[in-house]
This record gives structure tokens, sequence and C-alpha cells, in this order.
């Protein structure tokens, strides 16, 4: 019988701080764009670095992220209300984890060379949600990334298999997974409602 009371108790308490009208609701917060704004375009982002091509990755996918969410369908440019631009500022490439002739991570290396075992990968993206009518900004933020990839190793001479192309490929991988997660954090913090 106490069981039975104990577990109406519980049932009432629980209903009443859930009906009391705190600020804390269960579920996903409705999301919007500032302004109330459905119809959106996203011209492909600016790159300001030498590294050609990545600006398209990173503009499909922001149009990934709002065509996932409904938030605001993604139309033509001279049909939107809103425009979101980006921006990738700047990419840069740093070396870690070296390895030396004579060490015993690396016994076989010629004498004075260093190899580079990772890179570090470090990405900034800008973003700005934009009214078409009046060219106000009403959002911007700016996003920072960073990746570790291996470099391609060197071991003994005519048994390496090191590939030119496989740093520029690690690279551009990297890249795109980098695109993904900080344009689906642009998507959240556009669109988050406080």
């Amino acid at each position: 019988m106490d069981a039975i009371f104990n577990t109406i108790r519980i049932s009432l308490i629980l209903t009443l701080l859930l009906s009391s009208g705190c600020a804390y609701r269960l579920g996903v917060a409705a999301r919007s764009i500032p302004g109330g704004y459905k119809q959106i375009s996203v011209p492909i982002f600016k790159n300001k670095t030498q590294e050609a091509g990545i600006e398209v990755g990173f503009t499909n996918m922001l149009i990934q992220e709002f065509q996932r969410s409904r938030i605001a369908r993604v139309v033509d440019n001279s049909l939107s209300e809103v425009a979101v631009i980006g921006q990738i500022d700047s990419v840069e490439y740093l070396p870690s984890s070296k390895k030396q002739a004579g060490s015993s991570s690396a016994p076989y290396l010629p004498k004075g060379t260093v190899l580079a075992a990772e890179y570090r990968l470090l990405l900034t993206v800008t973003v700005k949600l934009v009214r078409q009518a009046d060219g106000t900004e009403l959002w911007s933020g700016s996003f920072a990334g960073e990746r570790t990839y291996a470099a391609p190793q060197v071991t003994l001479a005519g048994v390496n298999s090191v590939n030119p192309l496989y740093n520029l490929s690690a690279r551009r991988q990297n890249i795109d997974v980098m695109a993904s997660d900080l344009m689906l954090e642009a998507h959240d913090r556009i669109t988050e409602n406080f």
C-alpha cells in the first residue's frame, strides 16, 4: 500500500514541477532564423586562403544543414529574404611530432633528416546573416576548428611507400570533415533562440 502512495506522490510532484511554468521544457526548443525569415540563400563562400576549391565544401555543408533542419527554405539569391554569407579566413598546417635521424623512433633515416609525423590543421571561418532588402547584418559569428592527421612516413630505403599525393588527399579529407563540423555549428548558432 505504501508503494502505491509513494508512486502517486512522486507522480503528483513531477506533474506540479512540469506544469509550474518554469523556464525549462522537455524536448527540443523551436528554432528559427533571426527575424523569422523562411527563405534564405547561401552564396558560394569567399576563400581568402591559398587552398583552392575548399569554399565549395563549406557552402554545400551549410546548405545541407538548412535542408536537413527545414527551418528555412534555401532558394536562389534573387528570391531570398536573407543571405547567409560565408568566408574562409585562414587555413594553417603546422608540423608536429617530429622524428629525427638516429632516434629510436626513426633509426633508418639518413643523417640530419627531420620528418614531421603529424600535421595540425587550423581553420577559421566567418559567417554572416544579411537581410537582402537593405543589407542589414542580422547575425554574425566566427568559427575555428583544429584537426590532426598523420604525415606520410618514410621507413627503409626501397621499402617506403610515401605517396606525394597522400598529404594533399589527407589535408582535403580533414578540411571536408571540418567543413561539416563547423557548418553544423554555424547552423545551430544562427538558429538558436535565447
